[in-house]
């Protein structure tokens, strides 16, 4: 495609110039095709901040994103329980659940299709098997349905807040109270549309409750219990009692820690997920270990006070 700069368009960055003559594109799909070379202002390859001065000749060499279908890949996985239904694995941290923008390899859904072969196709292509998820940065233990009964089953039981998970968090700050509960409903945050807020008084309903484990200065260790499936729940209702989870920059955490080493997530880990298996009905309780680099943060906070 050929596009012509016109006067009344000097000044404005290249990426935005792009944006407002083809709207049909995402703003982030038209600064990768920059960053990839294919477009060229006056012959030559540009930067997004590029200014423009409004006479210029923009080059753009689009390219379609492949489709967002899960395929196979030879990915290691942790699996801590399988049975005709179902597989649980232990998800580290920095995996991404399922395919999406910017995201199309190395997915847990990817590992899952090449070692299962066959999940549940009510998720779509997409998303086979998945009846819930886990953020990128959060590890632990998530549930795969492996046939269509199964994902209609735990479906049906996360729906219903049958399903009891429990979290492990360290959190900015000492909680007073050994435990408590915090009710707020959770928004998208209007100022930062990456982020949900619970500091609004609408929003979706949203109930977590904690149990303090340990306290050291500056710092808790907390059981958390969710109680309703929204969308950054932890990460949110944390922030806004003003306990904020170590490492979770979005949510108000400190990028560095004085005397601590860095820890390069979050510290927020699925510990335990209790449910009844879609065949017999009976309570399965799975648990998956906390992973190994927030074990040695854990004792990285501890040596102060030794």
């Amino acid at each position: 495609m050929i596009l012509q700069a016109e006067a009344p368009e000097a000044g404005l960055r290249l990426d935005l110039f792009l944006h407002r003559r083809l709207p049909q594109y995402s703003r982030a799909r038209l600064q990768q095709w920059i960053r990839e070379g294919r477009v060229r202002v006056a012959g030559r390859p540009a930067k997004p901040s590029l200014v423009l001065r409004g006479s210029e000749v923009v080059e753009v060499d689009p390219v379609e994103l492949p489709p967002l279908k899960a395929v196979p890949e030879a990915i290691p996985l942790e699996v801590l329980y399988e049975d005709q239904d179902l597989v649980a694995v232990n998800k580290p941290a920095g995996m991404v659940v399922h395919a999406g923008a910017g995201n199309t390899a190395g997915t847990l859904v990817n590992a899952l299709l090449h070692r299962f072969h066959s999940l549940s196709s009510l998720g779509g292509e997409l998303r086979p098997g998945l009846v819930h998820r886990l953020d990128r940065d959060t590890s632990g233990v998530i549930l795969i349905a492996r046939t269509d009964a199964a994902h209609r089953s735990l479906a049906a039981q996360f729906s219903g807040r049958e399903v009891e998970k429990v979290y492990l968090a360290l959190v900015h700050g000492r909680l007073a109270a050994d435990s408590g509960r915090i009710d707020k409903p959770i928004a998208r945050d209007p100022q930062r549309r990456t982020r949900m807020t619970a500091r609004l008084a609408s929003g979706r309903p949203a109930l977590t409750s904690y149990r303090v484990l340990r306290r050291w200065p500056g710092f808790s260790y907390l059981e958390v219990r969710i109680h309703t499936g929204r969308t950054h729940q932890i990460r949110a209702h944390l922030a806004a009692i003003g306990h904020p989870v170590v490492g979770d920059r979005l949510y108000g955490a400190p990028a560095r820690i004085p005397g601590l080493p860095s820890l390069g997530r979050f510290f927020l880990h699925a510990h335990r997920i209790r449910f009844r298996s879609p065949s017999t009905g009976r309570p399965l309780t799975i648990e998956a270990p906390l992973a190994a680099e927030l074990a040695a943060f854990l004792e990285a906070v501890e040596k102060p006070s030794q």
